[in-house]
This record gives C-alpha cells, sequence and structure tokens, in this order.
C-alpha cells in the first residue's frame, strides 16, 4: 500500500515538474516570438527612412515613389501591430519579459495647449497601518492619460496624493491609475477612436497621423500602430464569444470578398471571408452577429477550415469551393445547400437593363426578351418573399407552398422549354444554365422546404459592403497576421453595428471595462448585451 502510494506522489511530481516545463517553454516562445516581430518592424522601419531619404535627396520624381512610401507605412503599422500583440501574450505568459531593443520614438510631453484636468483619487481619512487619522499630505504623484472627447483633446491628470502618518511614519498613497494597455498612454475614447477609424472608417493610420498633427497632437505611425496590436490582443476574448454564438446557428449566410495583399514584387489577391447569423427574418430570437475570416487565397479549404464541426443550411454563391462542406460522408455530417436567388437575377438582370445597354452603346433590340421575362418572373418571387419577412417559419413555408411553389414550378418549365431552342454560345443560356444546373436547382429550391432559408443572400453582401468602400482607401493588408487582425475588428464592428449599436461608443467601454472584469462576466459586454456604465455622478443623480 505504501508503495502504491509513494508511486502516485512521484507520478504527481512528475506531472508538476512536466507543466512547469511546458509554461516555461510556452514563456520562452512567446519571447522570442516577440523579439522576432519586434526586428521585423525594426526591419521596415528603416526601409521606410531609406526610401524617405531616397525620395528627399533625388526629389519626388514619381507617383510611384509616393505609392512605395504609403506601401511602407502600411506595412511597417502592420508589423508593429504584431509585434504589440506578441509583447501583451509574452507578458501574460511570465512575469518578466526579457528585454530586447526596439526603434521606437522617444515619447514626448503632451502640448501645454491641451487643457489639463484634475482627477483626484479621494485620500484615507486614516492611516492603513495604525488607524490614526494624524495623516498630513506630503506631495502628490500625477499621471497623465492622452483622452479625446468629439473635436477636443485633452490629457487627463490623474492625481495621487501621499500621505504620511506622524503617529507611526507610514507613508499612504492610492495605486496608479488602470490603463487598457500595459504601460499605455491611451484612454480608452482615443484607442476605440483609432482602431474603429482605421477598421471602420477606412482610414489608414498614416493618415490618421497627418489628420492628428494638425489638429496640434503629434502622434507617429509607430505609436498609433502599437496601440492597434494591443487592442486586437486585448478583445480577443470578445471575439470567440462572437464566434462561439454565430457557429452555433442552424443556418448561416457565407460570402467573400478580395483583399490586396501585400506581397514581394507587389501585391495579390487575398479573401476576406463573412459568416452571418441573422434569424430575424424568420422572427428567430437570437442576436444577429457576424464572423470574418481571413486567407491569402480562394482555395476551397478555407470554407471548410472555417465551418469544420459546423453543420447547418449555408446560404451562399455557387462557388465550387463550399463543395466540400456537401459531402455526404463529411463529418459531423453534411452541410446543406442554399443558393441565392439574387445571384440568379442578377445574371438575368444584366441582359435585360435597357438603359445600361444604351448607354454602353448597344442597340436596345440586342435585349434578351428570354432576360426581361426570367427577371419579371423571379421579381414575383421576391414580392411573395416581402410579405412573409418576420413572419415564423411555419408562416413562411405555408405562404411559399402555397403561393411560391406554383410559381417556381412554371419559371422551371418555361426556362427548360425556352433552353431547348437555346445555342449553348447564347448568354442568357449560360444564364439559365446557372439557375437549372443540377447541381444549383436542389439549392434554389430548398427555401420551398425551409421556412427558415432565405430567398437571398444579400445579409452576408451587406457585411462586406463597407471592406469593398474602403479598398481604395487601405489599398491593401501589409501582411497575413494584418490580414487576420483586420478580420477580428471587422467582426466587433460588424457585429455591433448589426446589433443597432454605435461601434465606436461601444469599443470605447469595453477597452474600459474588459480588463477588469471576470471571464465569467464577459458576455455582458457583447452588443447584444452591452449597457454602457455611466459615470459615477450621473448613478448618483
Amino acid at each position: 500500500m505504501s508503495d502504491a502510494r509513494s508511486e502516485l506522489e512521484e507520478l504527481r511530481a512528475a506531472l508538476a515538474a512536466a507543466e512547469q516545463r511546458a509554461e516555461a517553454a510556452e514563456a520562452d516562445l512567446a519571447r522570442v516570438r516577440a523579439a522576432v516581430s519586434t526586428s521585423e518592424a525594426m526591419i521596415a522601419g528603416l526601409k521606410l527612412e531609406i526610401a524617405i531619404l531616397k525620395r528627399d535627396k533625388y526629389g519626388r520624381s514619381a507617383e510611384r515613389s509616393a505609392k512605395l512610401l504609403d506601401q511602407l507605412e502600411l506595412q511597417l503599422g502592420d508589423l508593429i501591430e504584431d509585434a504589440a500583440e506578441d509583447r501583451v501574450q509574452a507578458e501574460r505568459k511570465t512575469t518578466k519579459v526579457g528585454a530586447f531593443e526596439r526603434r521606437k520614438p522617444v515619447k514626448k510631453a503632451f502640448p501645454d495647449h491641451l487643457p489639463r484636468e484634475r482627477v483626484v483619487v479621494e485620500a484615507p481619512s486614516t492611516c492603513s497601518c495604525c488607524g490614526s487619522d494624524r495623516i498630513v499630505k506630503m506631495g502628490e504623484d500625477i499621471t497623465e492619460t492622452l483622452e479625446v472627447v468629439p473635436r477636443q483633446w485633452k490629457v487627463i491628470q490623474t492625481v495621487r496624493e501621499k500621505f504620511t502618518c506622524r503617529a507611526c511614519e507610514k507613508i499612504t498613497q492610492p495605486p496608479a491609475p488602470f490603463h487598457p494597455i500595459p504601460r499605455g498612454w491611451a484612454g480608452p475614447s482615443l484607442l476605440a477612436m483609432i482602431v474603429f477609424e482605421k477598421y471602420g472608417q477606412h482610414q489608414p493610420l498614416n493618415r490618421q497621423a497627418e489628420r492628428y498633427a494638425r489638429e496640434g497632437v503629434d502622434l507617429s505611425l509607430s505609436t498609433l500602430a502599437d496601440q492597434v496590436g494591443a487592442v486586437a490582443e486585448l478583445l480577443k476574448p470578445l471575439n470567440a464569444l462572437i464566434e462561439a454564438h454565430v457557429f452555433t446557428a442552424a443556418r448561416l449566410h457565407g460570402d467573400d470578398t478580395t483583399v490586396p495583399l501585400l506581397a514581394r514584387g507587389g501585391t495579390k489577391t487575398a479573401r476576406l471571408w463573412t459568416y452571418v447569423r441573422d434569424d430575424r427574418p424568420f422572427d428567430g430570437t437570437a442576436p444577429p452577429a457576424v464572423v470574418f475570416r481571413f486567407s491569402p487565397d480562394r482555395a476551397g479549404e478555407h470554407p471548410t477550415k472555417h465551418l469544420a464541426g459546423w453543420q447547418g443550411i449555408l446560404q451562399a454563391d455557387a462557388y465550387a469551393g463550399y463543395n466540400q462542406l456537401y459531402d455526404a460522408a463529411r463529418q459531423p455530417g453534411p452541410v446543406a445547400s442554399a443558393l441565392c436567388w439574387s445571384h440568379a437575377r442578377r445574371k438575368f438582370f444584366e441582359l435585360a437593363d435597357v438603359q445600361t445597354n444604351i448607354r454602353k452603346g448597344k442597340s436596345p433590340k440586342a435585349i434578351s426578351p428570354i432576360a426581361v421575362e426570367a427577371v419579371k418572373r423571379i421579381d414575383a418571387l421576391f414580392e411573395i418573399e416581402r410579405m412573409v419577412n418576420g413572419q415564423s417559419p411555419e408562416a413562411r413555408l405555408e405562404m411559399r407552398q402555397r403561393q411560391s411553389a406554383p410559381l417556381v414550378a412554371d419559371l422551371e418549365q418555361w426556362l427548360r422549354g425556352e433552353r431547348a431552342l437555346l445555342s449553348k454560345h447564347a448568354k442568357v443560356a449560360k444564364a439559365i444554365d446557372y439557375l437549372l444546373s443540377s447541381n444549383h436547382w436542389p439549392g434554389f429550391t430548398r427555401f420551398l422546404e425551409d421556412g427558415r432559408v432565405c430567398l437571398s443572400n444579400n445579409a452576408a453582401e451587406r457585411s462586406l459592403r463597407g471592406v469593398a468602400l474602403g479598398r481604395k482607401s487601405w489599398l491593401f493588408a501589409g501582411s497575413e497576421r494584418g490580414g487576420q487582425r483586420a478580420a477580428a475588428i471587422y467582426t466587433l464592428i460588424g457585429t455591433a453595428k448589426l446589433n443597432d449599436i454605435d461601434p465606436q461608443a461601444w469599443l470605447a467601454d469595453v477597452i474600459a471595462r474588459i480588463s477588469d472584469m471576470p471571464v465569467s462576466c464577459l458576455p455582458e459586454l457583447l452588443p447584444w448585451n452591452w449597457q454602457k456604465q455611466m459615470p459615477r455622478s450621473a448613478e448618483a443623480a
């Protein structure tokens, strides 16, 4: 018996030692990753300095040089954000992070012309050591935090008064103020504004820095990028909660759009994928949310990886990359395809749009009468959908079976009859084949079998609209990690918008509160649960 007990104790000791070694290895890996990220950022900074020196020496000879500087600045911003994320991770893994050099600008004092707001921490009335009330003020320490309000900059001075006890000579002082970012200098509202303007308003950090300088506050690109990377790391727990909520849905909208990615010799076309949960069309009670994912290309392995372990109805276009999800042998089961009638209608509409064709110099006689008729018939289906939008799945299915099913059957019969008379090279024949293909038609008619299915995939397309509008502003993603970080922030901003929440106000409040909240309370910060924390003075009133 004693031998068994001693053997068990030895096994426990060995397990504890193995866990300690694993933790030490993780901490070492985090420190190395932080050092590598910082070195990459340093190299990018040196390249930018060389390019600027060359431009200053040889003059602004071409537009190409200006674009090169923009590219180098954006790449530098992404790399500094990477370094900030890795540094925060390293600090979480160990209490002491090995020092490594970073080329970063010397912190400048906040401009004197900015107004100061003194926030005095309430001082104790008795000595914390002996309880005596014979304490007198012996000085104060001031911590300055740069904060921003709409169209007004200010520096908040948090005053921590020092008191000493004349009975026991104990010195008492309140603790230093909390910053969302370790060793940070920016307040939550400023951090939220920087992040939202970059990802929500599509304003690159170099343009933000220029605008802030015109307003009298000198913040460099590297300084802003450092904060963005740290905020992205800070908000990762919320991203995880939103993803868990989205991927428990029984029906998702999926789509993707192009994203230029900086590569050797230029840029390559990467992808930003979106997965939207929105149950409101069929009177669902779950709050809407969206998840974005980034990939360097459009290979079919990416949606397969994104939706691994998920099973349900995927509303998307007819992209072949989704076919692996529809495989009957897939685990935990095949995904049901529901195709978008808006895509099918668009192919006919392009051949029936008289005004656009005339504007392009084409004769009105070139308009396809088959396409015109197809658009009219599909529009009749959408008219029925407008009547059932927001109703229960049972009510939607009942009306579809009664009104939409006969229209779909007539449309199929008519299109097959017209297709038999057309050449395979006819443009309208290609539009018909897209709709009536044996691989596509079951997906187009799935809305007649399930009241939860929507007729279109517009929810996913709407979530990508901001990315499409902002592409020309931010030019490209500076790296794959930069693209992944953008996807994470787009997830937060897009989910806030779906829940009719001001993304910037929500981000500011979340950044201020998330570090002090236990993990079990983090769901309170999700956009659909969020209630802005009021100042204490307002609560008292």
